[in-house]
């Protein structure tokens, strides 16, 4: 809870700091409460919805309420799915003014000294460092393959813990070795004639706890002719840093991974994850006030798509025989996937040129899972909330296969089977995966 003091300074910076013109633009016209998934679950609170959190913040700049713990619950409580801005009529950019309010309010409280510890550990100390992402990464692993998992699972330790995050447990990939993790390429020549020379944004978590399904997307890539560089001074994307309102270690990151990529004049920068994606091509908004950095943030940014994005444009599902064994498959959305990157049609055109299966559609695919990072760690209930009824439009699907793109939702998903029990007869898989495993070889 923050002080009348820290409220003060709060309201301040508010006054400064959000863009007034862009919370006037929101007309209330109310076409973005059907797609917010915390204002329905709430039971139709308006201070959960997209029009009444842009409300709440224009009253703390015009200094009519103050930004007490009831605002501060408001702001917490949101995904930052940002399904809110397609609907919207005016084109609010509803994430930016919630990343900027989170920014403020987070940049002038004061926390518990261990709650301090840990996010000074977590956004200075672990992920701004990719060594340290993957020796962490492969302590995990040695915990996976040194009989410690198994031995933890007999004794019923994880019945200590909460629900959701011994279903977590569970559904975690196996990590690979730290060989795997360091022995990384730097460039992967195309397969047949070159088309596109790429660069490949690998990602933190990506490139170890999820190393399979990056070393698929280089494979698919290379299939659909593409030379791949691989930048190795290429850093987090900083998407978590500003969603939890440390905006100025996600300039930072931001900054060296245009470093990273500016001089190598390849045609795209090809992501496989939805979160980062969103957040890579945000990147001239976050340094929109910086004159170094802006232009280069924009020609950074105008180069970024999604791996689904690059197959569809050369043909490669018309050109590589894809075939599986008889099943429904179906597909959810990844939030920042859709909402921000636009990309909607191309993984469902993929997966629909896979012979063998049928891919039957969910109802209202494009609802957030509940994942939003590390939401469904500290949000659990409302994430749960948001999962169950996931799984009810999974399961209505009848399908055998549930395909992500982003590792968040993959995670979320799995858990869900997991929690559902239906793990002898649902799989969850990332799309790159699916479609390695879809490849007939020539």
């Amino acid at each position: 809870m923050t002080s009348i003091k820290e409220q003060e300074i709060i309201q301040e910076q508010f006054k400064a700091r959000m863009n007034e013109d862009e919370l006037l633009n929101c007309m209330r016209c109310g076409f973005c409460l059907p797609s917010c998934p915390t204002y329905i679950e709430s039971g139709y609170k308006e201070s959960h919805s997209p029009r009444g959190r842009i409300a709440l913040m224009k009253a703390v700049v015009d200094g009519l309420i103050e930004p007490d713990k009831d605002f501060e619950r408001s702001l917490e409580l949101c995904l930052g799915c940002r399904a809110c801005e397609p609907v919207c009529p005016s084109g609010v950019k509803y994430g930016h003014l919630l990343e900027e309010a989170r920014d403020i309010i987070n940049q002038n409280k004061k926390f518990s000294l261990p709650t301090k510890l840990i996010r000074k550990t977590v956004f200075q100390g672990l992920f701004p460092h990719p060594n340290r992402v993957r020796n962490l990464t492969g302590l995990i692993g040695f915990y996976q393959r040194s009989g410690i998992q198994s031995i933890a699972r007999k004794i019923g330790f994880f019945g200590l813990l909460p629900e959701h995050l011994a279903t977590m447990e569970k559904v975690l990939p196996k990590v690979p070795t730290m060989k795997e993790m360091k022995n990384r390429p730097e460039y992967l020549p195309a397969i047949g004639t070159p088309r596109h020379l790429v660069a490949f944004f690998s990602g933190c978590l990506m490139d170890t706890m999820f190393l399979q399904t990056n070393n698929a997307t280089m494979k698919l890539l290379q299939l659909a002719g593409c030379e791949i560089v691989i930048p190795q001074n290429q850093t987090c994307c900083g998407a978590l840093h500003g969603h939890s309102g440390e905006k100025e270690g996600s300039k930072d990151l931001a900054k060296r991974n245009i470093k990273a990529f500016e001089d190598l004049h390849v045609d795209f920068i090809i992501t496989n994850a939805g979160g980062c994606g969103a957040f890579l091509i945000d990147y001239d908004h976050l340094l929109r006030d910086d004159p170094e950095w802006n232009d280069r943030a924009k020609e950074f940014a105008s180069k970024i798509q999604d791996v689904s994005e690059i197959l569809v444009a050369v043909d490669f599902h018309k050109k590589v025989r894809l075939e599986l064994p008889s099943q429904i498959i179906t597909y959810q959305d990844s939030c920042h996937l859709r909402n921000v990157m636009k990309t909607a049609s191309a993984p469902r055109a993929l997966l629909q040129s896979i012979k063998g299966v049928e891919y039957t559609e969910m109802k209202e695919a494009d609802r957030c899972c509940g994942s939003a990072g590390i939401y469904n760690i500290i949000e659990s209930e409302m994430s749960m909330k948001m999962l169950d009824y996931k799984m009810v439009q999974a399961k209505n699907t009848h399908a055998a296969t549930i395909v992500t793109a982003n590792p968040g939702c993959l995670l979320q998903m799995k858990a869900g089977i997991e929690k559902e029990g239906l793990s002898a007869i649902m799989r969850g898989v990332h799309i790159v995966d699916l479609l390695i495993e879809a490849v007939v070889p020539e």
